[in-house]
């Protein structure tokens, strides 16, 4: 049970979502194609970010709780962890917004664009030399920036509202992550690197780090669907 520990957390975190896709009122399985491209172009750069935090100790993996199988030094299941967790994401998000209206949060854009990039930016600026609170602050910023200033993106606030109800399931599974229930974490971080303010076991950043990823997630994914 122990070696496959990360891997049933990444089969558990998309089953019940990849079943209910399936279902005649959702019909998601029609875009898994869109979700593919999308997932795959976000996780190239946030892999190579992996691998390289990895490689210069920001962060590493306790294989005790890994099945041993290595890509670049890094698991085969913190991969399946740039699919698995983006599908889960992805879907809940076409859920909501196929289900709900949800085009009021639109008027939110402006604020939370600003607030965020703001404190982002100052953070990288008092923070530049813990490497994970910056890069993470940066992308996320820039990221804000490209989606609401160049591309115009009317759904950050729907997205924004998704990615609170998204933390529901964030805490549990970041939780056993970064140790909770564990007798160790399965990933640990160098204090060094990154604030050390927590959400029980869970980084800050890793917060930040994962509506980063989100936002990318969305907006490739509405880009892909609009091919089809």
């Amino acid at each position: 049970m122990k070696p496959y520990t990360y891997l049933l957390i990444n089969l558990l975190t998309i089953s019940i979502c990849f079943i209910f896709s399936f279902d005649k009122r959702i019909q998601f399985n029609k875009h898994f194609p869109a979700f593919l491209k999308a997932s795959i172009l976000v996780a190239i750069p946030f892999i190579a970010w992996d691998v390289w935090f990895t490689a210069h100790q920001v962060w590493w993996f306790n294989t005790d709780y890994t099945t041993g199988l290595m890509l670049l030094g890094l698991p085969v299941e913190e991969w399946l962890f740039f699919i698995c967790i983006p599908f889960s994401c992805v879907f809940t998000y076409f859920c909501l917004d196929k289900f709900f209206n949800l085009t009021w949060l639109s008027g939110f854009n402006n604020i939370i664009v600003f607030v965020s990039v703001i404190v982002c930016t100052v953070i990288a600026l008092l923070h530049y030399d813990k490497s994970y609170t910056f890069v993470t602050a940066i992308v996320t910023a820039a990221t804000l920036i490209y989606l609401h200033f160049v591309v115009r993106a009317a759904w950050i606030g729907q997205a924004s509202f998704v990615f609170a109800i998204l933390m529901l399931g964030f805490f549990p599974v970041n939780g056993v992550l970064t140790g909770t229930g564990l007798e160790s974490p399965i990933v640990n971080y160098n204090p060094k690197s990154f604030l050390n303010i927590r959400i029980l076991t869970i980084p800050i950043e890793d917060a930040v780090y994962g509506y980063t990823q989100f936002l990318l997630n969305i907006y490739l994914f509405k880009m892909f669907q609009k091919q089809i």
